[in-house]
């Protein structure tokens, strides 16, 4: 895990210990998913939780942060992000799983090429006469491509 990854884990649990009271005052759950079955509006607990994170996306530069380019630099800007509770305990850090899910609108598919993807960033403005400038990188495990527009 990364330094970045560690805070990010470490504040949104703390995080998520203080903004579960709430939610648990009598204190009857010790999960994130026992809140959500028996707690109305506990689901807003994503939304409230992701503030402790904000600081750490911001530094990101809107660069998303596990997809380099064969040359190992980060290169895929982000628009859109989501941040969720995949499971929390609060009796137990070691049960904490959060995910941020980025979004690009700016990649171009070009081709794949075994297990790279070679691309370019969109521009609208270009005619098929001028060169674009590509990236080529591994399709790793958690990266989807969401749609593809032609």
């Amino acid at each position: 895990m990364s330094t970045w990854e560690r805070l990010v884990f470490t504040d949104s649990f703390t995080e998520f210990k203080m903004q579960s009271q709430y939610y648990n005052q009598k204190g009857e759950y010790n999960t994130f998913a026992e809140l959500k079955h028996h707690v109305p509006n506990a689901e807003q607990l994503h939304f409230l939780v992701s503030g402790a994170v904000m600081g750490y996306i911001r530094q990101l530069d809107d660069l998303i942060p596990d997809v380099t380019n064969n040359l190992g630099l980060h290169f895929l800007k982000f628009n859109q992000f989501r941040f969720e509770i995949i499971n929390s305990d609060l009796r137990n850090i070691d049960k904490h799983v959060v995910a941020i899910n980025f979004y690009s609108e700016e990649l171009q598919y070009i081709e794949q090429i075994g297990d790279y993807l070679l691309t370019s960033k969109i521009n609208p403005s270009n005619s098929d006469n001028e060169p674009m400038l590509t990236d080529m990188f591994v399709i790793t495990p958690y990266l989807t491509i969401y749609t593809i527009q032609q």
